[in-house]
């Protein structure tokens, strides 16, 4: 996926990722999982984003290139990995929640190997995490919304909003997750 694919409107990008596959290269050996579950986090005023309060250390990759990754630790024992998203200075980006063979967006990143030497990395070949179009095509039909998880403390309005969307079980089903 170019850039150009990160750099349009947040929430088609979003759901445009479900059926993607996530790629991790370590030596010879790539890993292969097709993205099933994401989760939004998007602009200045969203009080789940880590983006809500300013620019800051932890969260600088959020204002950063479209198509980067977003790397950071929580609970002192997790990753969570996350693709920026949309126009540069305007910080928004994916959490990866969901894939074929893998629930959760820590087994994720514990499974792939994944760490903060991604954190502001290109989704690129190069860095040895990708993410690939293999030819999956999602209708709309087939993709479900939802609340995001454990944002709560982002008040009654953030904490609603139907931000996380994953392919319907029957769509998995058919092609034999």
């Amino acid at each position: 996926m170019n850039r150009k694919f990160f750099n349009r409107q947040t929430l088609k990008i979003t759901k445009d990722l479900l059926g993607k596959f996530l790629v991790r290269r370590i030596g010879k050996k790539e890993s292969v999982l097709m993205i099933t579950e994401v989760e939004l986090y998007g602009g200045f005023s969203d009080k789940a984003s880590h983006a809500s309060r300013g620019k800051t250390e932890r969260n600088k990759a959020m204002f950063g290139k479209a198509g980067n990754w977003y790397v950071y630790f929580t609970y002192g024992i997790h990753w969570m990995l996350n693709v920026v998203i949309g126009p540069e200075n305007y910080p928004a980006a994916v959490l990866i929640r969901g894939t074929d063979k893998i629930s959760g967006p820590a087994r994720i990143t514990k499974y792939l190997k994944i760490d903060k030497k991604f954190n502001d990395k290109p989704t690129d070949k190069k860095t040895g995490l990708w993410i690939e179009d293999r030819g999956i095509k999602i209708k709309s039909s087939e993709i479900k919304s939802a609340k995001r998880i454990g944002v709560d403390f982002a008040g009654r309005y953030w904490s609603r909003r139907k931000w996380r969307f994953y392919i319907c079980e029957k769509f998995l089903e058919s092609v034999g997750k």
